[in-house]
């Protein structure tokens, strides 16, 4: 899934005690909280493919002294900023690393072209983020709406570059058991992302039977998504849960045009994940 920091942050953000609704103890939203999840994730075989496979997707986010984290599917992240309770403005910043599996086993591809091109890599990406947010929006005094920023450079020398990743997110709890979310983000991508995943050399395209192409830096993809949780035991700070999601995601520029996609994909995919977690 292509979770955001921002977004799980602010899932795991706790709200203002002394607004606790009917049926929540006032004290557990002044506890720290942590939320182990497992789910069967929906993804595509390769960034831009048009093939899908199954595979596990754990989940931690929590919030402990005021600082968030959350660790989903391949990426992790940190607040370094402790959150105050209540509806105000929090500012967000902290590190953010994602592991890159894309291309990296030909086997789980089903394309023979894209497997004839080679394995790439596993990239991995770290970085940081900033943010800001506002508890107290739209709908109630625990809705949520942030803007993020997170920067990302890959540090194993499998593409070399930079991912720039702009989010908007917004967080809202339904009622006690149930909550939603919405985002929208985009990714812009160095040349060397683009050489690595998108381009196609002279000795590729013979074994591949794609035509050579060279691909360059720019926005890479947009994505819409959706998140959502309801309590089979308890309420959503505390007992089991049921977990899912859903990614509408669409290639663009160099990269929809590349025959990785254009030809042996399709530019947009869908992504989903569906699993059950614990609050502690």
């Amino acid at each position: 899934m292509a979770a955001t920091p921002v977004a799980a942050q602010d899932a795991s953000t706790p709200p203002d005690a002394s607004r606790a609704p009917t049926g929540v103890d006032p004290e557990d939203f002044d506890r720290d909280t942590v939320t182990v999840a497992v789910a069967a994730a929906l993804i595509t075989d390769y960034e831009g493919s048009n093939d899908y496979q199954w595979t596990p997707a754990p989940g931690v986010l929590g919030s402990v002294g005021g600082y968030n984290f959350t660790v989903i599917g391949n990426r992790a992240s940190i607040d370094l900023i402790p959150n105050r309770p209540g509806p105000n403005w929090d500012f967000q910043a902290g590190p953010i690393g994602v592991i890159n599996f894309n291309r990296n086993n030909v086997d789980s591809i089903d394309d023979a072209r894209v497997r004839a091109l080679g394995e790439v890599k596993t990239a991995i990406e770290l970085g940081g983020f900033v943010g800001i947010g506002k508890t107290g929006v739209i709908t109630s005094p625990y809705d949520r709406l942030s803007v993020s920023l997170s920067y990302r450079h890959d540090v194993s020398n499998a593409h070399d570059s930079a991912i720039w990743q702009p989010t908007i997110n917004y967080f809202t709890p339904l009622s006690t058991k149930a909550a939603v979310g919405l985002f929208a983000s985009a990714e812009h991508a160095g040349a060397g992302y683009a050489r690595t995943y998108f381009s196609i050399d002279p000795t590729q395209s013979v074994a591949s039977t794609l035509p050579v192409y060279n691909a360059r830096k720019g926005w890479k993809n947009w994505a819409l998504g959706a998140m959502g949780t309801y309590s089979i035991t308890g309420n959503l700070l505390k007992g089991w849960k049921v977990v899912g999601g859903v990614v509408y995601r669409d290639m663009l520029n160099d990269f929809a045009d590349s025959p990785v996609v254009s030809i042996a994909g399709k530019r947009s995919q869908w992504i989903g994940a569906l699993g059950i977690g614990y609050t502690f």
